[in-house]
């Protein structure tokens, strides 16, 4: 699959691992790596999501279309597979994710880390 970014910034805190590791630590930089190189091993986003890894869920109000991906126990990968739709047929077709950032989700307030 195909990774695009949200903007310049988070872009640039996923391509240099420097950059990332002094924004988040060095532990919580490997997780995001790991689910980044999963993303791309999947030929489509409808493959990825059936793998359940990462227990990855669509999101509604603001971020509407977008997903959740688990990272770790507080901290979610914030994605979005660019389709026209949401419906299964669109999601098999879908090689392309746009990554929005990185979230803590604790209590279900979205603290932005990486946007």
């Amino acid at each position: 699959m195909v990774i695009k970014y949200a903007n310049e910034k988070v872009e640039r805190c996923f391509c240099i691992s420097v950059v990332m590791k002094k924004r988040v630590g060095e532990t919580l930089a490997r997780a995001i790596k790991l689910r980044c190189d999963q993303l791309k091993a999947a030929p489509s986003f409808d493959i990825f999501l059936s793998t359940g890894l990462g227990k990855p869920h669509s999101l509604v109000g603001d971020l509407k279309g977008c997903y959740r991906i688990t990272i770790s126990r507080n901290f979610r990968l914030i994605i979005s597979p660019d389709v026209d739709s949401n419906d299964p047929a669109s999601l098999k077709k879908c090689d392309v994710v746009t990554i929005k950032g990185v979230v803590d989700y604790y209590g279900q307030k979205y603290n932005w880390l990486i946007s």
